[in-house]
């Protein structure tokens, strides 16, 4: 059985964050606190560690629209939007800020437990695509700096690249260390020296 989720709602009418919290329970989700204010709500984020985060915003201005946004840049949660209207820059710029769900016009009790379920795992897929370019991006700067390692103990030794990566593998065996992070130190202490 899978963990009953802590859902943080921000709604600043108490009387729709009522209705929407017991849309919420009837859907399922038992765990749901609620905040009024946008003051301090990073912090309120961080105490309450909800697993989504719901907003409501009836007619948001653009400040309001923005500062969910910067919230939705810090916190890294699915977050779930709701507002009453939008135009196409709100919302390119609530795709941009990371915002998991943006839903026009359509806060429906019956229609919040699928729209979640969506947050969480267009979330959770943006968040895996994400990891994977920064890892492929580190990989791709390794392979750089192995390449000017190899390069720089080619020519100062005059050896092969396939005798020069040998020679770094060995190093990072014996400093128990990555090959990259060898052939980083290598490129950087040449650099140092001013023989680049």
């Amino acid at each position: 059985m899978t963990q009953p989720l802590n859902i943080l709602l921000v709604d600043d009418n108490g009387l729709r964050a009522s209705i929407i919290e017991e849309g919420l329970r009837d859907a399922g989700h038992a765990n749901v606190s609620i905040v009024t204010t946008v003051a301090g709500l990073v912090k309120r984020i961080e105490a309450l560690s909800p697993d989504v985060i719901v907003v409501d915003l009836e007619n948001p201005n653009r400040d309001q629209l923005e500062d969910f946004f910067q919230v939705s840049r810090t916190v890294k949660r699915p977050m779930a939007m709701f507002v009453d209207r939008s135009d196409t820059a709100e919302i390119e710029a609530a795709i941009e800020a990371g915002v998991s769900a943006y839903v026009v016009d359509g806060l429906k009790k019956e229609r919040i437990k699928p729209i979640l379920e969506m947050a969480i795992s267009r979330f959770n897929a943006v968040s895996r695509l994400a990891r994977e370019l920064a890892d492929a991006k580190s990989e791709l700067a390794e392979r750089k700096s192995v390449d000017r390692a190899k390069g720089i103990l080619m020519k100062a030794k005059k050896i092969d690249e396939d005798t020069a990566y040998k020679l770094l593998r060995r190093a990072a065996m014996n400093e128990n260390r990555r090959i990259g992070e060898v052939a980083a130190s290598l490129v950087s202490a040449y650099n140092l020296l001013g023989d680049a």
